[in-house]
């Protein structure tokens, strides 16, 4: 009997060791990631910090942007913006979530005396603390934070919750869309629909700013996006959290075929 439990256990005993040679493979690759990081990291901050007091100084601010950490758009997304702006001289200017990226737009805006930030927020909360800003710093005129709820759209088969875009005025020539939202937690791909439903809006010459452009999510988007879009040239910038610029050439696809639902999502974290 000992002699037919052998084979088997000397099977098991391999498949432990395999096993246990893995998990230290995979703890030898976190603890280089790790130690990566770390090395980076104090690069990475004085990076951010640089692009903070780049943002402050370009834009003559009196008071403190809101915070640029966690889901917020980083310092160096947000002087990407900055300078487009200041180049280009958008006059129509649409947003997927508001934050201290409305507050650079509409400050820009002001600099430049013409324009119009349009601002989607499906969270009320947000949309309130984006309105308080935007008062705070004296911008309240060239920004509109509209409360779009996220709701059920059907597009190409597919449904996504995605705001409640019919809520923008009729008729934008859109020249700068910036699309930071909605959160990622919403759903597969959650930013996605932008293209399908906003880009047909796109004025000649316009750009798409994309944060978050290094997360899996945002690379499979970029590249359904490309197979649909073919005239908007992509380009990634290097930002902390990736950023990616669509330029318009030419005019976008027509709007798609969309089925309209009336169901309204609840904010999502």
């Amino acid at each position: 009997m000992f002699a037919l439990l052998t084979p088997a256990l000397l099977a098991a005993v391999l498949l432990l060791c395999l096993w246990t040679l893995r998990k230290v493979r995979l703890i030898h690759l976190l603890a280089h990631e790790v130690r990566d990081q770390a090395a980076s990291a104090p690069a990475t901050l004085f990076r951010q910090l640089e692009a903070y007091d780049g943002l402050q100084r370009e834009l003559r601010l009196d008071r403190s942007l809101p915070p640029t950490r966690g889901w917020a758009g980083s310092p160096d997304f947000l002087l990407e913006l900055a300078r487009h702006v200041q180049a280009a001289q958008p006059q129509v200017v649409v947003e997927c979530s508001s934050g201290a990226s409305t507050i650079v737009l509409a400050r820009c805006l002001q600099l430049q005396g013409t324009g119009q930030v349009y601002s989607l927020e499906h969270d009320p909360v947000y949309a309130a603390q984006t309105r308080a800003e935007l008062a705070r710093h004296g911008l309240s005129q060239w920004a509109q934070v509209i409360e779009a709820p996220l709701r059920m759209h059907q597009l190409a088969g597919e449904h996504w919750p995605w705001y409640a875009a019919e809520r923008l005025p009729a008729g934008l020539a859109i020249d700068l869309l910036v699309i930071d939202g909605p959160p990622q937690a919403t759903g597969t791909q959650a930013r996605y629909p932008a293209g399908p439903l906003l880009f047909p809006q796109l004025a000649s010459g316009a750009a798409v700013f994309l944060d978050d452009a290094a997360r899996r999510d945002e690379q499979a988007i970029l590249r359904r996006w490309r197979e649909e879009f073919p005239s908007l040239r992509q380009s990634l910038l290097a930002c902390e959290k990736g950023c990616a610029r669509l330029r318009n050439d030419h005019c976008a696809r027509p709007a798609p075929q969309e089925t309209r639902t009336d169901a309204i999502l609840a904010p999502a974290d």
